[in-house]
């Protein structure tokens, strides 16, 4: 199965079309505001408005032989602890050899945030390589898990 932290994903079609490839469940959990999709193999998840409800409802569920799509590094260490494979949009893998070190850089910028009001930046913005590194290593990742899945 497929997890997507579906609220603000830019890699959703990439992650169905890599689902539909590989004959795989997907299910994109949000707020709602998301088109069904007709696709069999895809579960519109909708969860009550309010924070971190999509990401609970991930981390309740996912585990091992599941590949977890999220730029929520909280949600992104329950899921590793809970043994799934864990991807950010841009491709990255998020393991249990990584997930402690993202986690303490996030904190890190989130104190530097909080002490400096007027430092700006949202970030980089999201690539056409990101996206393409993203679909290569989703295929992999779920190769991965399918056979951890199965064997």
């Amino acid at each position: 199965m497929i997890w997507v932290d579906a609220d603000a994903c830019p890699v959703k079609d990439e992650a169905e079309r890599v689902a539909t490839r590989l004959g795989l469940r997907l299910a994109f959990v949000s707020n709602g505001g998301l088109r069904p999709s007709q696709n069999p193999l895809v579960e519109m998840v909708y969860v009550a408005a309010g924070p971190d409800e999509a990401d609970k409802h991930i981390a309740e569920r996912a585990g091992r032989g599941d590949v977890v799509i999220t730029n929520d590094i909280p949600l992104a260490a329950k899921c590793v602890e809970a043994g799934a494979r864990v991807l950010r949009p841009d491709g990255e893998a998020l393991t249990p050899a990584n997930i402690g070190n993202v986690l303490a850089t996030r904190d890190l910028m989130a104190d530097l945030r909080a002490a400096d009001p007027f430092r700006q930046g949202g970030g980089r913005p999201f690539t056409k390589a990101d996206r393409a590194r993203f679909l290569e290593a989703l295929d992999r990742t779920a190769r991965a898990a399918m056979r951890e899945a199965n064997g």
